[in-house]
This record gives structure tokens, sequence and C-alpha cells, in this order.
């Protein structure tokens, strides 16, 4: 009985020489072997510059905007309260909602930034936020705010927030901790002028007119959204290297069985792969179902070589041999293209054995214009045709293959949206890494070209097809196997994950507290209200500068990052349920000091602790999962604060609860470490069949 999902490279053989067929042993296994064009795939490979720092600089400003109004979001706490006469608990939940949906929906956001691309997600995120901020002008009771200030203005954050942090490490490799940290320092930098300005805006036009004053500084955000111009991926082509036996069977890569070929219509040749794997509740499979380019080329008898796409002639260097000295030269050419001096030059031999394979890639077209160092795509040409994947048979939704570069030519007379319009973004095992590239294993050990065919997850050409012939409008397989990938709940069974997520989940609850209410408790305690506005935002210098510092400690491999968070969440509990005791302004400005470096070293490196303990692969599963742990705690956390605060009459109970939450949160990462070096001990007996 035939697999019913296959992984599948597509070749055509010339219908002019013929073709040859070789026995796999029975006729079910013939494969077509001679004259046949090679299959290709397309990858992102980063510029490193370039119009990257101009993305940097957006993703900058949408972070500015974003935060800046989420973590200000306190300032409108008591003018809301005294307009419609409710208490502190209830007034919370208007702005908890904001933060809290602007979490919840990362996985959603994250899937249709894949189908549709980062730049209308971004600039669709604008227009929805604006509109619910506007819509809050009307509000007439706080459940009319819930929706259009909580839900609709939290929902529209998430769309600008989700493409702006990850666009920056899709532009960026060697510089990605920098380009990123700068980016993310937009937080930091919001946070401490939005809470000055809000306070003004509300004082001059009251809260409703200040509302309408941030709908329109949220639409500055589809502006710089703008700026999120896809990269051209580069064609990596094979072509036959007939001293590797093609009719023997191919091992995909680690994970994946041995697979033999079987013919399929116009000269297709299926790899089967196991069904148990492809059964998910979404309708498709994660991530890790599907094999990377380096995989399938790992697999393949062929060689790979350098072909442009716009040409069809074959650039290779006959003068070049050796296949390391290929792909040394690859990537020198690669920097001289996009004309940046990247920190390190030093290129590693391939982590998969290359013994009959050359590996080159597609260049970037010459007389393309509107292109950033060749890396960009024009916005009116067809840039080089990506790896498509599928089933020959329509049936079959997983299969992955390679397509011709003149082979889409049937297709190019339409420009309704391709893949290679950036490929998928979330196909990539490293896109919410936001960390040094040198703390991933698989980069320190391969070239540049080898590490992002590595992490390179291929579409399918069912996927491909729905794009280019719009097939499928309400959940496209892009939009479905990115939400089976970020919410696969498998990773709960692990418990050194259940460990970070309820973690993360109690820093969460306590973490927008003290944003809400440090500036109402000073001024009820007799401070000056002008200085006390300041306290906000001197976390958010703090913020700023201890995420420059993070990141920087972070891309040294000797610095253990948990014990960096331990250490750094550990002081923000401690200083937050210490932080009534003295209602002084230098006392303030320590506390808000100490916050501003625990919450920035909690979000700097979530990415980095997945990674260490669980692996790169898991990277994207457990984004999407962390999402829907913070973003339920950030909704509950503030109004219970809240509640305790109109309980007891003081805002000291708000700040113990805050504390002991995040305090709390800090000791449950202790034992990690140990945990996870059971976890792996277990799974490896496991594997090894001793119990």
């Amino acid at each position: 009985m035939p697999p019913q999902n296959a992984i599948e490279l597509t070749s055509k053989p010339d219908a002019e020489n013929g073709t040859k067929k070789v026995q796999n042993g029975n006729a079910n296994n013939t494969k077509l072997i001679k004259n046949e064009e090679p299959p290709t795939t397309s990858v992102i490979v980063p510029p490193d510059g370039g119009w990257g720092w101009v993305v940097m600089i957006a993703s900058f400003l949408c972070n500015t905007v974003v935060d800046g109004i989420v973590f200000s979001a306190g300032m409108f706490q008591d003018p809301i309260r005294l307009d419609f006469g409710v208490g502190k608990a209830e007034v919370a939940l208007v702005s908890s909602l904001l933060s809290g949906f602007y979490l919840l929906t990362g996985p959603f956001v994250s899937a249709l930034a894949n189908r549709w691309g980062f730049r209308p997600v971004t600039i669709l995120g604008a227009a929805i936020a604006s509109v619910g901020f506007a819509l809050s002008y009307f509000g007439n009771s706080l459940g009319y705010l819930y929706i259009t200030y909580g839900v609709i203005g939290g929902i529209g954050f998430c769309f600008i927030y989700v493409p702006s942090v990850i666009t920056v490490g899709y532009y960026f490799e060697k510089w990605r901790a920098l380009a990123t940290g700068i980016a993310l320092c937009g937080s930091g930098v919001g946070t401490f002028v939005f809470a000055p300005l809000s306070s003004w805006l509300i004082n001059q036009f009251g809260w409703r007119g200040a509302l309408l004053a941030q709908a329109a500084l949220i639409l500055l955000c589809a502006i710089f959204g703008c700026m999120f111009r896809p990269i051209r991926p580069i064609e990596v082509t094979i072509t036959k290297d007939e001293d590797t036996p093609a009719e023997k069977g191919t091992l995909l890569g680690e994970g994946l069985p041995v697979v033999y070929t079987r013919p399929l219509p116009e000269g297709r040749f299926a790899h089967s792969v196991p069904n148990s794997s492809h059964s998910t509740w979404m309708g498709a499979s994660p991530n890790t179902q599907y094999p990377t380019a380096a995989e399938v080329f790992r697999g393949s008898a062929q060689n790979l070589e350098r072909r442009p796409s716009n040409q069809s002639g074959l650039l290779t260097n006959e003068n070049i041999q050796n296949t390391t000295k290929k792909l040394e030269q690859l990537s020198k050419m690669q920097k001289k293209l996009s004309g940046q001096v990247t920190p390190e030059d030093t290129i590693h031999a391939p982590r998969f054995p290359l013994p009959h394979h050359e590996l080159n890639t597609v260049g970037e077209a010459a007389e393309e214009e509107e292109t950033e160092n060749g890396a960009l795509l024009a916005g009116d040409q067809k840039p080089a045709p990506a790896v498509v994947s599928s089933t020959a048979v329509r049936q079959r939704s997983n299969t992955v293959s390679g397509r011709r570069p003149n082979e889409g030519g049937s297709r190019q007379g339409s420009r309704r949206g391709t893949l290679t319009d950036g490929t998928r973004p979330m196909y990539r095992d490293d896109i919410f890494f936001t960390g040094s590239l040198v703390r991933i294993p698989q980069y320190q050990s391969q070239t540049s070209l080898g590490y992002h065919m590595s992490v390179t997850r291929l579409p399918t050409q069912n996927d491909v097809e729905e794009t280019e012939e719009q097939t499928c409008k309400i959940c496209p397989e892009a939009v479905r196997r990115t939400l089976a990938t970020m919410l696969d709940m498998t990773l709960l069974q692990s418990p050194s994950f259940m460990l970070l997520a309820v973690s993360g989940f109690f820093t969460m609850m306590g973490f927008f507290v003290p944003f809400m209410y440090i500036t109402q408790r000073a001024i009820a305690g007799g401070m000056d209200p002008q200085i006390s506005l300041f306290y906000v935002s001197a976390i958010g210098i703090s913020n700023t500068i201890a995420r420059i510092v993070c990141g920087f400690l972070s891309s040294f491999k000797s610095v253990n990052a948990l014990h960096l968070n331990n250490v750094a969440i550990t002081m923000g509990g401690i200083a937050t349920m210490l932080s009534g005791v003295y209602i002084t302004q230098a006392a303030q400005f320590t506390y808000a000091g100490i916050f501003g470096i625990a919450i920035a070293c909690f979000s700097a490196l979530r990415s980095i602790l997945v990674v260490d303990l669980m692996g790169l692969e898991k990277l994207t599963n457990a984004f999407g999962i962390l999402c829907l742990f913070q973003g339920l705690a950030a909704a509950i956390g503030a109004p219970i604060a809240g509640f305790f605060t109109d309980l007891t009459g003081s805002y000291n109970a708000s700040f113990y609860i805050s504390g002991a939450l995040i305090t709390i949160s800090a000791v449950l990462c202790y034992p990690l470490s140990i945990v996870n070096k059971w976890e792996k001990k277990r799974a490896a007996r496991k594997s090894s069949g001793v119990v």
C-alpha cells in the first residue's frame, strides 16, 4: 500500500534525450535518474546590514509606540475610575486586557504573518489598534472599554509587536543580537517618553482626548511597517553526481526514517514519511515533522550548484574542486554583495557530510531594481522560485518538493502573491531567537549557508499552490501549519518546560503591577505628583540599559543565562515587596532601577533559556505556548492586585502580592538545570530501551 504522506523532490525528465530507469527491488520503486533537471530550494540568508538597519529603526519605533502606551496605561486608571465611579480592580481590568491580548494572540498573529508577510500584518495591526483607541473615546461604560481598549487595542498591538520583533532577526546573522537588542530598547524608551506624555495629554484633553491622540500616534506604526520589506530568498539547486548511487535508500536526517523512492507523475519522486507523524488537531503537522533543506540535500545523490534566478546557465567555478573551498568562496561573495564587514569571517566546516555535494546558491539578479544589496524583493518583479513541496496526488497533504527554476513559468503571469515573496518565516527554527547565534551549536558547526539550510523547513506544494492560486483564503496551510507548531501541546509533557512556563506565568502576574501603581502610591504617600510621574520613566531607562548589558553578557557562551535570569528576577521580586518601606525619592528611584533590570533580563533571556533547555527546534512551539501562559497571567494579575488594594485601602498590598509572585517565579527556576538534566537522561534511557 503506498504511503499517504510523502516528501517529494520534483524533477523533470529531458524530453529530447530520454530517461533511464533503475529498479529498487520491485516495479513500484522504479526511478528515473538520467537527464533530470535538478530540484531546487530557497532559503533566506540575512544580508547583515543594508536595509536591515532601516528595519531595525522601524522596529525600534514600533516598540516605542506600542510598549510605551502599554506600560503607561496606568496613567488612565484614576481618571477613568473617577469618571465611572468604580473600584480599582474593575478599572485595572481595562488596561490588563490590553496587555493580556497583546500576548495571547501571539500564535495567531504569527500564523498570519507567515502567510501574508510582516508588512501587511503590521499595517493592519496599526489600523485595528487605532480604531480601537478611537472608539474608546465614546465609551460610556467599563464593559465598552473592555472591548474597544482592551480586546481590540490589544489584538492590534500584537499585530504590530510580533512582526516588529522577529523581522529584525530575519535581516541579521552576525549582528543579530545587537540589532535585536537595539530594536527591543524601544520598549524602555517608549516607557520613558509615554509616561509623562500620557499624563500631559490627560491634563490637557481629558482621558478621552488623550486616547484619541494615542490613536493618531498608533497610525505611525503603519508607516514604520512599510519599512519591513521582504528579503529575496537565495535559491539552492542540485545537480546530479553520477558517482553516487541514487537508486539506494536516502536518509533525510536525524529523526526521519530511511526511505525509498517511488515513481510519481511528471517525473517526480516521493519519499515516504510515517502517517502517524501527520495527525494533528489543526489538520497540519508541526514544523519538526518536515525536513529541512539541509536534510533533503544531504540525502540527495546529487550536487548543489549556483544558478541565477534570471538565467538558465550555471555559474560554477571549474577551478574549485573542493566543496569546502567553494563554500568559503560563496560566503565571501555573499559578504561582498552585502557590503558589510562582519565581526567574524571564519568559515566552519559543514555539519553534514558532502563527499559528493557541491553547495552553491542562486545569486542576486544584477538587473533587479529597488533592492538592497541584491537581497530584497523588487515590488514588481518575481524573484527566484522557491523549493516547494507536496504530494503528487492532491489527497496527500504533507510533501516537500523541489522545482526547476523554469518550471514555474506558467504561473509567473500573475503577481497575486508567491511563496518567494520572502518564503515562510515561521518555517525557520530560529525565527524567535533574539540572542547571539554563537550560542546555537548548529551555527558554530557549519558554514553560514549550511546553517540557514539546516534551520529552514520546507513548505509543501499544496502550501505554494494555495498562495499562487488563491485556492484557500480562510485558513490556508501556511496558517494551519504555524498554529499546529506553536500550539503543539505535547510540549507540556516536558517537566523542564512546565517549570519555565509556570515561572513565566507568575512573573507576568506581577509584571504590570508596578507600572500601574507606583505613581499612584507615591502621590498617596505625599510626594510631588510631577516627580512621581518619572518613576515609570525610570523603569524604562533602567530597562533600556539593562537590555543592552544583558544582551552583551548573553553573547558569551560561558555566561549561564539561567543563573543570570534567576538572580535578576529574585532581586526584582524582593525589591518589589520592600519598595513600600520608604516612600522617598531616593528609595523609589532605586526600586525603579532594580525592577527595570529584572524585567529586562526576563524579556531578553526567554528565547535563550528555551534553546538551552529544549533545543532550537522547540523554540517556536515554546514561544506559542508561553504567549498563552503569559497573556492569561497579564490579564488577571493587575485586577487581583487592585482587588487587594481596595480591600486593604493601601497600595502596598498590591506590591506585596506582585513581589511575592515574581519571587516565586524565580524560585521555580532554581532547580530547572537539574530537572532538565534528569529529563534528558530519562529520554536517553527510553530511546536505548533501558527502563
